[in-house]
Parts: structure tokens; sequence; C-alpha cells
């Protein structure tokens, strides 16, 4: 779906203020300072990454050195156990689900469940006074047999139990909100909860009911009133990042 790379492989030593990493270089390279080099990194994830925060780990780092930037370096992906007693690549770039969304909307890839798609606007104003904005929206096209427009909020995840995603990862009046407004849509507009699901060993979705029962029960009663939920599954490597298909939805995480 979309090309990344390359990405170098490295080691994690900590992170803090959630927006800095500390990083062992292990690959050399152009441009790259001598393995061994401890370099900052910027986090782009400011939540508490749970399951995937892994001290001493190997991680992947993008080295884009600019003027405009503080950092030369961004975490892109950490390694992190797997659904089957083996290790698995995380995006832990929150910035990287809506350009991945997008393209798997203009590949068509998304039209047996949307419809085909004529047009389609980022950060579009929403919600009660308009002070929300919606992470994409879409025109149908004209063989569209659904003509509503369609709201489609994405939500990075990257928590999981087994083969079971699972967002949030924390109590998250944002997203509680999020849930609000897109009921509120309802029935003149589509609104669609996209899990951007950035780890190839899960196939199923839920709710986080450990970490915000509140979101939870939001999203039972979304699920109720007509909110679609797609679960969007994707492989990500060094060089790319790779579509898998849609995972099953489930109201409830299990045991809660």
């Amino acid at each position: 779906m979309l090309k990344l790379g390359p990405l170098a492989e490295d080691r994690l030593i900590r992170r803090y203020k959630r927006f800095l990493a500390d990083v062992e270089l292990l690959e050399p390279g152009p441009g790259r300072e001598p393995a061994g080099t401890e370099v900052t990194a910027h986090c782009p994830n400011t939540g508490p990454m749970t399951g995937v925060l892994h001290p001493g780990g190997r991680v992947r780092l993008r080295h884009d050195p600019s003027p405009a930037r503080k950092l030369a370096w961004t975490w892109e992906q950490a390694e992190s156990p797997g659904a089957s007693d083996t290790t698995v690549w995380v995006g832990v770039n929150t910035a990287l689900p809506n350009k991945l969304v997008r393209a798997t909307i203009e590949a068509g890839l998304l039209d047996p469940w949307l419809g085909p798609i004529d047009a389609i606007k980022a950060e579009v104003p929403y919600g009660e006074n308009r002070r929300s904005r919606i992470d994409l929206l879409l025109t149908p096209a004209a063989a569209n047999p659904d003509q509503r427009p369609i709201y489609v909020e994405v939500k990075n995840t990257t928590w999981s139990d087994g083969d079971l995603a699972l967002f949030p990862d924390t109590v998250t009046e944002r997203g509680q909100k999020h849930l609000r407004e897109l009921m509120a849509l309802l029935p003149e507009a589509r609104p669609v909860l996209l899990p951007c699901l950035s780890r190839d060993d899960v196939t199923r979705f839920a709710p986080g009911d450990a970490a915000d029962p509140v979101y939870g029960a939001l999203f039972r009663q979304a699920l109720a009133a007509g909110v679609e939920v797609l679960p969007c599954r994707y492989r990500l490597d060094a060089q790319a990042v790779c579509w898998l298909g849609v995972a099953e939805v489930a109201a409830h995480q299990s045991g809660h």
C-alpha cells in the first residue's frame, strides 16, 4: 500500500517525555553515525504504547535530517511478541494510519464495504459547533447505491491480546467524544470507525474495555445505533506496508 523505506533496525534504550526515545544504532550506512552510537529519536506516539514498548528490543528508525527538524531520526516501528510465540513488527507512528487508509480507499480495496468513492477530503470540521475534525470525508461515486456522505474516523491500533486487536490502551476522553459525534451523524450520513491494525498477527478487533470501560460501552452503543466498524489489517516491514484485509469485529474484550 505504501513504500516506507528503507528503515534501519536499531535498539531501543528508553522512551521518555512522551515524544523522545534514546536508541543505539546497530546498522552503519550512508549518512548514519557509526554502529554503537546513541541517538535521540522523535517518538510520534503520545500514548502509553501498551504491549509494544520494550527497552532493549529492536526498533526501526527513519533517518531524515533537515534544517527544519530538531531531530534527524523518527521512530517508526517496534518489534513485539506476537500472537503465535513469534515476534511481529508494529507501527508506532500515529501519523501513518491516515495516509495508509487513504491509499487503501483510493486503491478501491474498501469498495466492497463502502461502495465506490468519488472524492476524499481530510480534516473536515464537523460535530458540535464544528469543533472536531473528521479524519476523512468521502463522497460516494454515482454508482454507489448509498449516496450519503461517509465520515471516517481512523484509530491507530497496536495493543493486542493474542489475535485480538484492542483500542484504546488507555482512557481516552477524546475517543469517547468521537464515538458520540459519529452517532450524532446518523441517519443523514454514514459514520465509519476504522481501526488501523498496525500489526499482522491480529485477525479480530474489540474495544479495550480493560483500559477504558466507558469507551467500550459507547462502542457497543455506536454499533447498535448503526455506526459501521471496519478494522483494516496491515503488515509492516522495513520497506513497505501491505494490505491484509478486513478483520472481524467483536463487541467485547474477552473477560470484560
